[in-house]
């Protein structure tokens, strides 16, 4: 055996004459039993014959046979983790003598795991103001609000104006909506309908131009100075609901306001514990990568590229950007994306050792609540999403999810957790102003 460079390997294999004598025997005769030669049924003609009428065929096919035999067999006998699949040169056959070839692969890399245990990490519990509960719960308010109609009057600031709109130009696509609410002097709400909309009445009809910024959320009016008739319909009032128990109790089992209170508290210091340590636990993992540096098989190296070269297209396809629309240097893309990619395989490996060293695995009820949680959403019964999870290979995905996030957990939970420092406050600028059509 001889290491190459990294993780890949050489072996090279010596298949014994008398082996390949007798593979030569047993394949030669396979072919007599099928072949069709001129002048002779088939099983009839001279062994000679057939060896000298499918000499090459015969050849292929021994080493076919015997090639994958004998290497696994050096590759049991050395101990070797194999991934990918081997490449076979310099196969060396002469009748009557035994085989030789080379057999190049990379394997599974060997390394030592030391100090995962008590890695320092910045941490600090989040805390959950009475003020994040009012915010909180002022946002539940706003969705359950009412929009009583308004008996007639001019338009002001405030009010919901009822309208219909028709793009008249300014865009590639017209743009038309029988009813839209617009907020009048809202934060969301385009300066053009607040200015030319403040004052008017139902039954009104005005045409103005909104020029929208070049940042704007939707593409087709970012940048754009849009012509609108608009005809005013009417106006809303909008009705929010008192804050009292009946309230909580309209939004589940809540008796009083101080039970929604509490549940809201805890919801969202559930969030921001999970972002917190989300953040946390991938600066362990940085950390261990740091520490642990060593050799990872392209083959798992490559195939993290592709993957994350595919989330970005698909991200891209969900924004409506075709990429095949650039013209674009795939190679030196995915040869931009190694360096990360190699950190990546190297961080799963590292999560891989310290669940074998820790025992941490996905429990058959893990995965099956997981299964379940599938077949609620997809409205399924629990043993069809089984079946169809299993067949496509997702059903192990599932359980290597929840074995990496329980290595997770452990890591956090054995952490050395220190006092964050604070970042400089870096002074913002002003928020660009991004919202629908109307509103």
């Amino acid at each position: 055996m001889a290491l190459v460079e990294g993780c890949k390997h050489e072996l090279e294999v010596s298949i014994p004459g008398e082996a390949v004598e007798q593979e030569s025997t047993r394949v030669t005769e396979q072919f007599r039993q099928k072949a069709q030669l001129k002048g002779f049924r088939a099983g009839k003609a001279p062994v000679s014959l057939i060896r000298k009428s499918f000499s090459g065929d015969i050849r292929q096919k021994v080493l076919e046979n015997l090639i994958p035999k004998f290497l696994d067999a050096k590759i049991a006998e050395e101990h070797l983790r194999v991934v990918g699949t081997p490449n076979v040169t310099d196969v060396h056959f002469h009748e009557g003598e035994s085989v030789h070839f080379k057999a190049n692969f990379e394997v599974f890399p060997e390394f030592e795991l030391d100090n995962y245990r008590g890695v320092e990490v910045p941490y600090a519990e989040p805390e959950v103001t009475a003020e994040d509960v009012d915010k909180r719960i002022e946002e539940i308010r706003e969705s359950k609000a009412t929009y009583a109609n308004e008996d007639p009057r001019p338009i002001a600031d405030g009010d919901y104006a009822v309208v219909s709109l028709e793009s008249l130009s300014g865009v590639d696509e017209p743009i038309h909506a029988d009813e839209v609410q617009v907020l009048i002097g809202g934060p969301e709400t385009m300066a053009g309908f607040t200015e030319n909309l403040t004052g008017a009445s139902p039954g009104d009809e005005k045409e103005f131009d909104v020029t929208y910024p070049s940042d704007y959320g939707r593409e087709q009016l970012a940048g754009k100075t849009v012509r609108f008739k608009v005809g005013v319909n009417g106006l809303r009032r909008k009705e929010l609901p008192e804050v009292n128990d009946e309230f909580a109790q309209d939004l589940g089992d809540f008796r009083t306001v101080d039970e929604l209170r509490e549940a809201v508290r805890k919801s969202i210091l559930g969030q921001r514990q999970m972002e917190l340590q989300r953040v946390a636990k991938d600066k362990v993992v940085d950390k261990l990568v740091d520490a642990n540096v060593f050799a990872v098989p392209t083959v798992f190296v490559d195939r993290q590229i592709e993957n994350r070269v595919e989330q970005r297209l698909r991200a891209l396809a969900q924004e409506g950007v075709d990429p095949r629309s650039f013209n674009l240097d795939w190679a030196k893309i995915k040869e931009a994306q190694r360096d990360q990619a190699t950190r990546e395989v190297r961080a799963s490996l590292i999560l891989g050792r310290v669940a074998e060293r820790e025992a941490i695995v996905a429990t058959n009820a893990e995965v099956d609540a997981e299964v379940e949680r599938i077949a609620r959403q997809e409205r399924e019964v629990v043993a069809v999403t089984r079946k169809k999870l299993q067949e496509n290979g997702t059903l192990e995905r599932i359980a290597s999810h929840i074995q990496t996030e329980k290595t997770l957990n452990f890591l956090f939970d054995n952490a050395v957790k220190t006092e964050p420092v604070p970042e400089p406050v870096a002074e913002e600028a002003p928020a660009a102003v991004e919202a629908p059509a109307a509103e």
